[in-house]
């Protein structure tokens, strides 16, 4: 999948940095003006938006999309853990596919929410914004998503399952326990009848070192 035609190089920063105002701008920017003016725009979640988007929307579906894949590789340093102890979230990474939840914006409210989810997703630029195919219905829409950053100091790649589980089970951020998020997610997965054993035994084990 293409890259946005002008995204912000931000690969020479690291997460010491709080996005500034200006390159918030110029993010938001790159994104809408490679949106059709006058258009809805779909937002596709695979995390916490699938379970708080905290934004206003017109419909919600169901989303399949095809070249990236849901995984625990994103360390937390301000949600779900902080810099000293980090938690672990998830991003979406190359290779694979991920269903999740996409979100059909009304094209009036379009930039604002764009701009909201640029405050709130790249908050230290370990996600960045891409346009994705999603499919919808058995129709392929172009959808606006977050993918994790590869160059980034809070990039995880792929880790053993006991390592994710003890990072889980420390992380406790702005938003609250990391296992909160664990749960909320596997929680939200099952409701939309989404299959994700990895996750689940996560879930489990968890639970059973947590004691709830």
């Amino acid at each position: 999948m293409p890259m946005l035609k002008e995204q912000p190089d931000l690969s020479h920063l690291t997460d010491q940095y709080e996005l500034t105002e200006d390159e918030l701008t110029y993010t938001l920017r790159a994104v809408m003006e490679t949106h059709p003016p006058g258009e809805d725009i779909w937002i596709f979640g695979y995390g916490s938006l699938m379970w708080r988007p905290e934004f206003s929307f017109i419909d919600r579906k169901p989303a399949l999309v095809h070249g990236f894949h849901r995984s625990f590789c994103v360390l937390s340093h301000v949600y779900r853990g902080t810099r000293d102890r980090p938690g672990l979230v998830l991003g979406l990474d190359n290779g694979g596919s991920c269903n999740g939840v996409a979100y059909r914006v009304a094209s009036g409210e379009a930039e604002m929410t764009v701009e909201y989810l640029i405050r709130r997703e790249m908050v230290t630029r370990v996600y960045m914004p891409r346009w994705v195919n999603a499919r919808i219905d058995g129709v392929c829409v172009r959808a606006h998503t977050y993918t994790a950053a590869h160059n980034h100091i809070q990039y995880a790649g792929r880790l053993s399952e006991d390592k994710a589980l003890r990072l889980i089970l420390q992380g406790h951020g702005r938003s609250g326990p990391n296992i909160d998020y664990l749960h909320n997610t596997v929680l939200q997965l099952q409701k939309l009848g989404i299959p994700d054993k990895p996750l689940l035994r996560l879930q489990a084990r968890a639970l059973k070192h947590s004691g709830m």
